[in-house]
């Protein structure tokens, strides 16, 4: 088997898990949820969370077994293999969002291969959307998408995704500033795959956090943009990787007004 016919295959396994698990999120949501609290007030985890991550698991395994798996719930893999094959999980990206009732929510899989994606999707099951990379390309409910052609700052909406904790604060403040004082708009959806999908779809032109966040709640989201003809950077404009510092996604067009603004949230705290 070719590489490309295997990254296809991998491509369709990604699929039908995401869309499993996210049948299982689905089920309960807007239910009766019993959520448990984590590391913190805001960091919150369901039953239903742990039901998809089984759910996405077991269909890996029943064509790849053995194979490692990085998710954020139970007993998932935590740090991301550079060798060979294996699979980044996260069963519902937007808790938080899942918990109060808010569409914005889904099952994430990604497929790589020697710490990098080749393939996976992205199933937003109250929202009707499904988002799929693979050799044959990026899509959006099965129809071929790119990020956005626009180059003029005040006509671009940006992101300032993941979340600054309590104690952090001025680094969310500082965040917003560097926003609305040079692009058009901003929007902050509470689903960081979500927020990727959308740059990768036209509707955002750019992400940005200086913090490091976990692969599961972007690696997926970073395939999207980079295959939809986007760029995706850490804070001093290298390559994005999964453990880089810092994330600066954008429709290419406007990358170093975005790179900017990401570089501004550090500077506004000096």
């Amino acid at each position: 088997m070719s590489e490309r016919d295997a990254d296809a295959r991998r491509a369709s396994v990604a699929l039908e898990a995401a869309t499993e698990g996210a049948a299982v999120a689905a089920r309960s949501f807007r239910g009766d949820l019993a959520v448990e609290h984590k590391d913190g007030k805001t960091d919150v985890v369901t039953q239903a969370d742990r039901d998809a991550q089984e759910a996405v698991i077991d269909r890996i395994d029943d064509v790849f077994p053995g194979e490692p798996v990085v998710g954020e719930e139970a007993e998932a893999l935590k740090t991301v293999p550079e060798e060979g094959p294996a699979w980044i999980v996260d069963p519902i990206d937007g808790t938080n969002n899942y918990v109060d009732g808010i569409s914005a929510f889904g099952t994430a899989v990604a497929a790589i291969r020697d710490g990098r994606p080749v393939a996976g999707a992205f199933v937003c099951p109250a929202l009707s959307d499904t988002y799929r990379v693979g050799p044959d390309g990026v899509f959006r409910n099965g129809e071929p998408m790119s990020v956005s052609e626009r180059r003029d700052p005040e006509t671009a909406t940006v992101c300032p995704t993941y979340w600054w904790d309590f104690d952090q604060r001025e680094h969310y403040a500082a965040a917003t500033r560097a926003i609305v004082e040079r692009f058009g708009d901003m929007r902050r959806l509470g689903c960081a795959q979500l927020e990727l999908a959308m740059v990768a779809s036209g509707g955002l032109e750019g992400v940005v956090t200086n913090l490091q966040t976990p692969a599961w709640d972007t690696v997926l989201g970073v395939h999207l943009v980079r295959e939809a003809g986007g760029t995706v950077t850490d804070l001093e404009g290298n390559r994005w990787h999964h453990d880089s510092t810092g994330l600066v996604a954008s429709n290419g067009e406007l990358h170093e007004e975005v790179l900017q603004a990401a570089r501004e949230i550090d500077v506004g705290m000096s």
